[in-house]
């Protein structure tokens, strides 16, 4: 691991395994509490170093590292597939963005700008001040990523922090450390001020309690589960929280949709990475006059994909990340079958692989429908209305990303106005981010926006200055 300013082995260590075929593909540290505190006595030191740095030079740092970042796009691929079980078209996907994030990231931060305040409309002696803000670093900000992009979502995190001035001390997913290691060199190679970067592996209940309770930080980004963000928010005390948690993302189809971009679109949306993305598709509510042949279309689709060992080059979909996470899933699917849904293509299950599922007349109060699945199976209820189905959409404690297929602009407008989610598509599902964009949940899906510009302003603080004449 790399931690306080140096590579160490710690005083444990576990294997990495291949979510496909469980072997070993490599050994990491177990950090410790110690080796957190430690890591939190470097960032304190590592901050007031990035704070003093022009942001001029953190850009040229920054820069080198995405150049550095496009030249190793092989190497990170190949780790993000051997560890997260990623097909290496994907993974390759995956690496290929890096580059690009700390690009924007190195620009945004260099746009910390401020504004004057017109005090002269202050009664009394305003005219005789002069008032401005400043916008400056948190200082110590702590990252808690997932382990479904070990890449992207670590450096939406650790690239807007770097770049306006803070540390970061970043805890990995227990399961997928080892691309956010090579992350750590690229940086480190480029130049990076050693304490402004440590990188923890190891559990998340004891390292996450011990940096996220520590008055010393004044910033958490965290990206995974409500049930965890909602623990975060109970330990942290005072600090800025962004928290990208649960979804459980409608798609609805209406009545007069292009039924073969709705359905092609679904089956990317609802598979890709095995299901295991916060914005992938889960439930489908599709207008009963057409839901038939939707599904029809849908089902040819999924009938494609090609589930098994993501190392093969003929398959389309990878495992998920353990055999127990599969375990979960394919419960999950017998489940809705006997609360009365139909399987009606796949839900089988050897070992961490479960082949793609549709399941229909799910109800939509029921678990499959509300609980976040985080696996390869999609829920269809239907709708007799744009208005039912809109209902149905917006039915979950959750918020994080909805979509609909219609030709209708009205029917369009309506939908990304009064649907309940921080990213809302037409024509297309949630499964789709531009880096640069806002990108963050309404209601148990999470507080704070990423995306490298948003990011930015997460992890930097306003200063109101004012000078006396």
């Amino acid at each position: 691991m790399f931690a306080a300013g140096e590579w160490t082995a710690g005083s444990a260590s576990e294997e990495v395994r291949n979510p496909f075929s469980d072997e070993a593909v490599d050994t990491v540290p177990v950090a410790t509490a110690e080796d957190a505190l430690r890591a939190l006595d470097s960032a304190v030191a590592g901050a007031r170093i990035q704070r003093e740095t022009t942001a001029y030079d953190r850009q040229a740092i920054l820069l080198k590292a995405a150049a550095l970042a496009d030249e190793r796009v092989e190497l990170l691929a190949e780790t993000i597939s051997a560890e997260s079980g990623k097909t290496l078209a994907e993974a390759t996907g995956e690496a290929s963005r890096a580059g690009e994030i700390l690009r924007l990231s190195a620009f945004e931060g260099t746009q910390l700008y401020g504004d004057s305040l017109p005090l002269d409309a202050h009664k009394g002696a305003g005219r005789a001040k002069l008032g401005f803000t400043l916008r400056q670093p948190c200082g110590v900000v702590v990252a808690i990523t997932p382990f479904n992009f070990p890449l992207l979502l670590v450096l939406h995190k650790i690239g807007p922090a770097l770049a306006a001035g803070n540390a970061v001390v970043l805890k990995p997913a227990r399961t997928t450390p080892l691309t956010a290691l090579l992350l750590a060199e690229i940086l480190l190679d480029a130049g990076l001020e050693p304490r402004a970067l440590s990188v923890l592996p190891g559990p998340g209940g004891v390292l996450g309690d011990v940096l996220c309770a520590d008055p010393r930080v004044r910033k958490i980004s965290f990206t995974g589960s409500t049930a965890v963000g909602e623990h975060i928010t109970r330990v942290a005390g005072v600090k800025k929280l962004s928290l990208e948690l649960g979804a459980s993302c409608p798609v609805v189809v209406l009545a007069d949709a292009d039924l073969e971009l709705a359905a092609s679109s679904v089956a990317i949306g609802g598979y890709a990475n095995a299901g295991q993305v916060c914005i992938s598709v889960q439930r489908v509510v599709a207008d009963r006059a057409i839901a038939g042949d939707f599904l029809d279309a849908l089902t040819e689709r999924v009938a494609e994909i090609r589930a098994g060992d993501q190392l093969d080059a003929a398959t389309t979909m990878g495992p998920l990340i353990t055999t127990r996470e599969a375990d979960r899933v394919h419960a999950a699917i017998q489940q809705a079958a006997e609360d009365g849904a139909k399987i009606l293509y796949g839900g089988d299950r050897d070992g961490a692989v479960v082949q793609p599922a549709i399941v229909t007349d799910v109800h939509p109060d029921s678990a499959f429908s509300q609980e976040e699945l985080f696996g390869p199976a999609i829920a269809v209820t239907t709708a007799d209305s744009a208005g039912e189905a809109l209902a149905i959409a917006n039915n979950t404690r959750y918020g994080l990303g909805a979509g609909i297929f219609t030709r209708d602009v009205s029917a369009a407008i309506r939908f990304a106005r009064d649907a309940e989610a921080g990213n809302v598509h037409v024509n297309w599902t949630p499964l789709w981010r531009a880096d640069l964009m806002p990108y963050g949940g309404f209601k148990g899906s999470g507080i704070g926006k990423e995306g490298p510009r948003a990011a930015v302003a997460e992890m930097t603080e306003e200063k109101t200055v004012v000078l006396h004449g």
